[in-house]
């Protein structure tokens, strides 16, 4: 009986201990909750659990969750080897590793769904953990265009169309946002609305993205030169929002004219002979009609363009334009200018023939002119000016006063208003040459070229003694005869002479020959034996007191005791080992001296 008792109470202890550790055992998961990736790329989703107790027989699967339909893809038991489910849209894509970590390659935007992994743990139960996956890709730029549609007119009472903006790809679903000049419309979808947006989204084969948004506005005149854009905002990885901007685009609009303003386009003042262009516009859209008249009489124009080619004075007057807008007769569109042209008559110049006068005589001119403004009056030579007020006068003519002055009137309020006239005056009289240049010749019988200058009108006549090889050339006002010949020894000796004539008189001047390179010969031999001399004479200067310093140097170190040989010999005096073969004498009126200068005792020790 009590044996009975005794297996019961053992069995009943059994039963506790069983039930006690069957209710102590538990399995914990871990998770991560989210995990983000970008198309295409590979996906990590870790998984981690603690059994208590352990157990040997534990093994893990994943699952995919699609709106609460569970799809097996992947287990491995505890130290086996990890297995996937056929089948699936993971399928070739997914593996599990050792650590039960569920790998997923070339993630696309379908696989954006819960992961749940779930451990199996025998008597400790079941226990799972859920992993959502979070794909992105960024969208391509925003395409904005306008509508082929035409222009758009203000006060119209329905809103139209002003562009599409459209984004493709893009994941997850980006939003399109408007900006009308850089600021912001708020996001309004009621057609009721004078500006409102139409959005619309397609979900490619793909899982990605397009969407596309159309605005609509009533503009105003105000709005004729709003510059409109729009821009794709999208999700990245790590809570960032990025943006991207599209091209931009303006609205044709049109409205009606309410002013006009007529302009002289030239910059500067118009002078004749200038193309002249009046511009018409008006603040409307489309320009209207323009008329244009000068002094009431109608003028052709072309466009809002009036131009009128190589101006005169007769053009000057007052030009009106008038622009007829049938969207706003009442308004007053005209404009007015008055067009002044400058002018500068020709010059008057008085006497106008050439003058021909003889030398120092007195010739004079007068220069007039008339102009649209005040003017100046100049007669130069050249880029000489040598009178300012319109009167030329020369008291003593020469021959380097002849030749041609130009009188030159301009207005100086108006860039290049000119004009301008010459004369020409000629200076009679006999012939004059100019200082004669020495010829020169490498040495007796050689050719030689000399130059004669003369001035004089009628050109004088050349005559060369000694005769030679002759020519004969006009330069400026004067004329030039060269003439080429053997330099003989009359030659070298009495020069050539230049014999100039016509019908005021005559001139002659000579023209030495000499051998300039054999005096420069000589004078370099010279120079080379006056610089040799020069040179023996610095060196000997320069031995001589060469040797006086080092005299000098020598007696001072002996002074200071700072001669090796100096030492010695005193060594040598104070042993009595001093030698007496070799005697030196030297002449001084110091005694002293001369024994410290050969290192020996004064003379009465000799």
């Amino acid at each position: 009986m009590d044996g009975i008792r005794l297996g019961r109470a053992s069995l009943v202890c059994t039963l506790l201990l069983w039930a006690l550790q069957v209710c102590s055992a538990a399995v914990t998961v871990n998770v991560a909750p989210q995990v983000e990736v970008l198309k295409d790329e590979t996906a990590k989703l870790p998984c981690t659990y603690n059994v208590s107790p352990s157990q040997s027989n534990t093994f893990v699967e994943w699952y995919i969750d699609d709106q609460g339909t569970r799809t097996r893809v992947a287990l491995r038991p505890e130290g086996g080897e990890g297995k996937t489910d056929g089948n699936t849209p993971l399928t070739g894509r997914v593996s599990i590793g050792k650590d039960f970590t569920l790998t997923i390659t070339s993630v696309q935007p379908s696989d954006e769904l819960d992961f749940v992994c779930v451990v199996t743990a025998g008597s400790a139960g079941v226990e799972e953990g859920a992993t959502m996956l979070k794909v992105f890709f960024a969208p391509e730029k925003p395409d904005l265009t306008r509508p082929s549609s035409q222009a758009i007119s203000v006060g119209e009472t329905t809103s139209s169309e002003i562009g599409t903006c459209e984004t493709m790809n893009g994941h997850p679903q980006p939003r399109i946002i408007w900006f009308k000049d850089d600021q912001p419309l708020p996001e309004v979808k009621d057609r009721k609305e004078k500006t409102y947006m139409i959005p619309s989204v397609v979900k490619e084969a793909s899982g990605l993205f397009t969407i596309k948004s159309i605005l609509y506005m009533q503009p105003t005149k105000a709005d004729k030169d709003s510059v409109f854009q729009c821009t794709v905002e999208y999700s990245m990885p790590g809570d960032q929002i990025k943006e991207k901007k599209s091209n931009t685009i303006t609205i044709n609009l049109n409205y009606p004219s309410e002013t006009a303003t007529f302009a002289l386009v030239n910059s500067e003042a118009v002078k004749e002979g200038d193309t002249v262009t009046m511009k018409c516009e008006t603040d409307g859209n489309p320009q209207p009609e323009f008329d244009f008249k000068k002094d009431d009489k109608p003028i052709n124009g072309q466009g809002g363009l009036l131009v009128l080619k190589s101006v005169k004075r007769t053009d000057a007057g007052v030009y009106t334009c008038t622009a007829t807008d049938f969207d706003n007769l009442e308004a007053d569109l005209s404009g007015k200018i008055t067009l002044s042209v400058h002018y500068i008559d020709p010059v008057s110049v008085t006497p106008i023939e050439p003058q021909v006068v003889m030398l120092g005589d007195k010739v004079e001119w007068q220069c007039k002119t008339k102009a649209s403004a005040q003017h100046t009056v100049h007669w130069k030579k050249g880029s000489e000016v040598l009178s300012q007020d319109g009167t030329l006068s020369i008291q003593d003519a020469s021959y380097d006063k002849a030749g041609e002055y130009m009188c030159v009137a301009a207005v100086p309020s108006v860039p290049g208003l000119t004009a301008q006239a010459g004369v020409n005056l000629t200076v009679k009289g006999k012939p004059m040459i100019e200082t004669p240049a020495a010829g020169e010749v490498g040495k007796e019988g050689d050719m030689v070229t000399l130059r004669c200058s003369a001035y004089g009108f009628p050109a004088p006549q050349f005559t060369w003694k000694p005769s030679g090889e002759q020519s004969v050339s006009v330069e400026g006002n004067k004329v030039v005869s060269t003439v080429i010949l053997k330099s003989t020894p009359e030659i070298m000796k009495d020069g050539v002479t230049c014999e100039v004539f016509n019908e005021h008189g005559k001139d002659s001047k000579s023209f030495p020959v000499s051998l300039k390179r054999a005096i420069d010969n000589s004078a370099n031999r010279a120079d080379q034996q006056q610089g040799g001399s020069s040179g023996v004479v610095i060196a000997v200067v320069v031995c001589v007191l060469l040797l006086l310093l080092l005299v000098a140097l020598i007696y001072f170190l002996n002074k200071k005791n700072k001669l090796p040989c100096s030492k010695k010999d005193k060594k040598e005096m104070a042993s009595g080992d001093v030698n007496t073969d070799i005697v030196v004498e030297m002449k001084t009126d110091k005694a002293n001296e001369e024994a410290g200068l050969l290192n020996k005792r004064p003379s009465t020790e000799q």
